[in-house]
């Protein structure tokens, strides 16, 4: 069995070849700028990890892992664009650097090539595959849209926010190690256990998401602290700030909200820890860690076989970036 850092170091280096044509350049080089960029290739290792939990790795289980990556970087891609976002792993955004409608055509060119490693597994798995692909593709994008609902309405519910991450967030990490899972040959039964850990490991990993956002080290997370407060987006954090605190707290982050001062961000951070937020938060994360522990738990495979799964989902919800 292969751990972690082994499995992405291998995915890595089969994953940095060129995916794209080189003409026109206009449309690849911004595509392949935004792969170069790196990341912590979580998800299509997820898929190996699957596999290898249940038989050695597939050849197959490769091009799934690939078209997973890419799927995860168009997906990327166009979040920045909706989200406005200028940094992206430290760098700047695709849309920042070449324009919108570049940043636009180079993530759908990305979902494109995606399909096209998909395609190259054997026929025998190929529609099983091919089903949760689509499955979970569509199931992101509808995490997407509601993520952007959210931004038009005063009022999210925790509920409504869980539904919204399951499906932007969690079904990608649940569905690579299903796909992984299905080419190791795993029964009906260890597949479903292994989704329900990857989706309560996602919603995990998510809350770490939203804490690192808020209260991360800039030069660790990679991204703008913040940003999620500039954006007005309704995180963990946010809604259960808004369920405990005082009218004249509700009233302060409404007005910040409406104002969008120059000391925003530091003004709603503060009302986070007088609300104690950061502190659930960390309590949340560790719930769901347990709830994707009791699952891995029931997979049907020798103890040490799962080691290495153990191992990553504490890093996920423990992780500075």
């Amino acid at each position: 069995m292969k751990g972690f850092e082994e499995l992405s170091k291998e995915f890595s280096k089969r994953f940095s070849i060129n995916h794209f044509p080189s003409h026109p350049s206009s449309l690849y080089e911004p595509a392949a700028y935004f792969l170069g960029l790196g990341g912590k290739r979580i998800r299509p290792v997820l898929c190996l990890m699957g596999n290898e939990l249940f038989d050695e790795i597939n050849p197959d289980a490769w091009q799934v892992a690939v078209a997973i990556e890419l799927f995860h970087n168009f997906s990327l891609i166009h979040d920045d664009i909706m989200d406005r976002a200028p940094l992206r792993r430290g760098m700047p955004t695709v849309h920042e650097k070449y324009g919108g409608p570049a940043a636009l055509l180079s993530g759908d060119v990305m979902l494109v090539v995606a399909y096209n490693y998909i395609n190259k597994i054997s026929p025998s798995y190929l529609q099983k595959v091919m089903h949760i692909f689509n499955k979970t593709a569509m199931q992101v994008c509808e995490g997407q849209q509601t993520d952007m609902d959210f931004e038009m309405k005063e009022e999210v519910s925790l509920q409504d926010y869980l539904q919204m991450i399951e499906l932007k967030t969690s079904v990608l990490l649940a569905a690579s190690l299903q796909m992984g899972a299905i080419l190791g040959g795993a029964g009906e039964r260890n597949c479903h256990h292994l989704y329900e850990f990857g989706k309560n490991l996602g919603l995990a990993f998510q809350v770490q998401d939203d804490y690192l956002d808020a209260y991360g080290d800039p030069s660790k997370f990679g991204k703008q602290v913040g940003g999620d407060i500039v954006s007005n987006k309704k995180t963990f954090l946010f809604i259960k700030t808004l369920e405990s605190a005082s009218p004249s707290q509700i009233l302060e982050i409404k007005d910040l909200i409406r104002t969008n001062p120059p000391d925003k961000v530091e003004k709603v951070l503060r009302i986070f820890s007088l609300c104690g937020v950061d502190s659930w938060a960390k309590e949340l994360r560790e719930e769901y860690l347990s709830r994707a522990m009791r699952h891995l738990d029931e997979v049907a495979v020798l103890s040490r076989r799962k080691e290495p799964l153990l191992q990553l989902a504490k890093f996920l919800v423990q992780r500075e970036y």
